[in-house]
């Protein structure tokens, strides 16, 4: 049997609303964020450029990873084939994606399964997984002729928007909550050259402040309501298949805040599935933070069987988390714009959704650090939730598993400082009068130790004694 062909070009792309009962369709290159008919959210289609079969994509995007031209160094544009660019755009690049694969031993003894592996997003330029979207929707941008890119952020969409507009030579303005942002995020996006414009409220509020700022011609939203930085994050998924021999792995585990991230590994997913370069789905478990869970709470009532046997059981909303609290800033996000994608891409995976505890997330952050990894606190989210579904027999002892790491630990190393220190505070709750103190398993504090080579060697020796099977103090 012969292979399935691929081919499209630019003009043979489109925007589509994906609401059951809408559908609408626009040009690729309206300037629009959501449906201009219902609301809904907009998603991009047939946008596959000449590339031949499954095996000669395969071949060809091998080949890329060897040469020196500034597409196929990059993790994004090497698979523009998948991308809705015509062949000779002028790409927006910092050579990003190209991020790591790692075996993490000490995070599957922890997590209770025999293997797993961390794709690690916080390798990319700015530190986030949020470049990969960013050089699609910045190209775009540039070619619509906008003079300003805006975006709400938490951080990591800050810093990574400043970058990709400064190598664009064009305006960028960030909102941002005040005093709710790493200094590390901040100092990025100051470097950068952005307009960095801090408001009096939350993620979610800055978020409707740029949606109404978009309304401008001259601006453009970079945030991932923006179909086109869905198209450059799910190459992700493209690069974590092609690690893997095109084997894809039966858990992926993956952070979620606006949900963005969580949208496009389900649709590089799906694509890849579509084109018979896979034959299987990963099933996709998207991890909030307690405190921050509007997800979660909304997956927790459905019932996913009859859900996918009748999509009128889809929910039409999901309710907000209106002060959403977590010391994982990065997806402290109480209305997350794209939830629709993201839940349908759950649903379709026979996957699932849910929530875990600044503790478990404390935990989690510092085991992973034990394999040699170090991420911010919103990405150990994954390994607390594998922990979780191991033991509710959701992830069988012997699965596959890649847990997807969104951020670098350079990103927040207050957090690190002040849970090895024994300091680091939770959020006040409500009715709360005193905020607790985390108490983290695998604390690593310094010692204060004469500067003798007896005093070193005694210290050294009671703490091998001291160690746990995850190569924690």
């Amino acid at each position: 049997m012969s292979e399935p062909s691929i081919a499209a070009s630019r003009e043979g792309a489109e925007q589509r609303c994906t609401a059951a009962e809408c559908g609408a369709r626009f040009g690729i290159n309206e300037r629009i964020y959501v449906c201009a008919h219902c609301g809904g959210p907009l998603e991009i289609r047939g946008a596959w450029g000449c590339g031949g079969s499954p095996a000669e994509l395969r071949e060809k995007w091998k080949q890329r990873a060897a040469t020196s031209d500034a597409k196929d160094r990059s993790g994004v544009w090497r698979y523009r084939e998948m991308l809705p660019f015509g062949p000779d755009v002028g790409a927006v690049t910092l050579f990003e994606g190209n991020t790591p694969l790692y075996d993490a031993p000490r995070s599957a003894e922890y997590a209770g399964v025999a293997h797993m592996q961390l794709k690690h997003q916080g390798c990319n330029p700015t530190g986030s997984f949020k470049d990969t979207g960013m050089t699609a929707a910045v190209t775009q941008a540039v070619l619509l002729g906008a003079r300003t890119v805006v975006c709400a952020s938490t951080g990591n969409t800050a810093a990574s928007l400043a970058a990709y507009a400064a190598r664009a030579a064009v305006r960028c303005a960030i909102l941002v909550p005040r005093g709710q942002i790493t200094a590390a995020k901040l100092a990025q996006s100051m470097d950068y050259g952005a307009a960095v414009l801090e408001i009096d409220g939350n993620f979610d509020e800055a978020m409707r402040v740029v949606q109404e700022l978009s309304a401008d011609p001259e601006v453009y939203l970079a945030n991932s309501i923006n179909p086109f930085r869905i198209e450059g994050q799910k190459t992700v998924a493209f690069e974590l298949l092609q690690q893997r021999g095109w084997e894809a792995p039966e858990h992926v585990l993956v952070p979620g805040g606006n949900l963005g991230n969580s949208s496009a590994l389900a649709k590089g997913f799906a694509e890849m599935r579509s084109l018979g370069l896979i034959r299987r789905l990963p099933k996709l478990h998207v991890i909030q933070a307690e405190g921050a869970a509007p997800l979660a709470h909304a997956f927790a009532t459905l019932d996913p069987g009859r859900v996918r046997q009748d999509s009128s059981l889809f929910p039409r909303e999901i309710k907000q988390v209106k002060n959403p609290q977590t010391l994982a800033t990065a997806i402290k996000i109480g209305a997350p714009v794209s939830w629709e994608k993201s839940l349908r891409g759950v649903l379709e995976s026979c996957g699932g959704v849910l929530a875990v505890s600044e503790w478990e997330i404390a935990d989690a952050k510092a085991v992973i650090g034990r394999d040699g990894v170090g991420c911010e606190p919103a990405s150990a989210t994954t390994l607390a939730g594998l922990r979780r579904l191991v033991a509710a027999g959701v992830v069988k002892r012997g699965e596959s598993v890649v847990a997807v790491l969104t951020g670098h630990v350079l990103k927040d190393p207050e957090y690190a400082s002040k849970y090895h220190g024994g300091v680091l505070v939770l959020p006040e709750g409500p009715g709360e009068s005193r905020p607790a103190t985390i108490a983290g398993k695998f604390r690593n504090p310094p010692e204060r130790v004469a500067a003798s080579r007896d005093a070193i060697m005694e210290c050294l020796r009671r703490r091998q004694k001291c160690e746990s099977p995850t190569g924690a103090l």
